[in-house]
């Protein structure tokens, strides 16, 4: 049983050309990427934590582990590249961009990050992690 806001057919058909085969070159084959990655998709989109995906995605662990692949071997970059360069050969992006000059004042507590260094550090999930702390203590 599909759920309501997995992806439709329509949608699958634009990604799964992008994706990798799922053929093991080894062993038996990979498990289907269409539950997993819908699987991965109501995971983001509810936020829940990943032993509470569903089952009918398949197991968490098998979900995990095909973002987790997905992730490391910058498929999902690839893919967000790809889909936007079709939707902008198809017209259907608009680049416009807007930037707002309005200034907020600062919080007190955060007043004295003059004194510190912000340190940007890449975190296990691929995304980034921004500490603020001494360059001492971020080491």
């Amino acid at each position: 049983m599909a759920g309501e806001r997995d992806l439709t057919d329509a949608q699958w058909a634009l990604i799964e050309p992008l994706l990798p085969n799922t053929k093991g070159k080894r062993s038996r084959p990979f498990r289907d990427h269409r539950p997993l990655i819908d699987g991965i998709i109501y995971r983001f989109r509810t936020g829940c934590p990943w032993r509470d995906v569903p089952e009918r995605y398949g197991p968490w662990r098998a979900v995990w582990r095909r973002h987790s692949q997905l992730s490391s071997r910058g498929i999902w970059d690839e893919v967000l590249v790809k889909l936007l360069a079709q939707a902008d050969a198809a017209g259907r992006v608009h680049w416009d961009v807007s930037a707002d000059s309005t200034s907020a004042r600062v919080h007190q507590h955060a007043a004295t990050l003059s004194r510190e260094i912000a340190v940007t550090l890449p975190s296990h999930t691929g995304g980034w992690v921004e500490l603020q702390g001494s360059a001492v203590r971020a080491c």
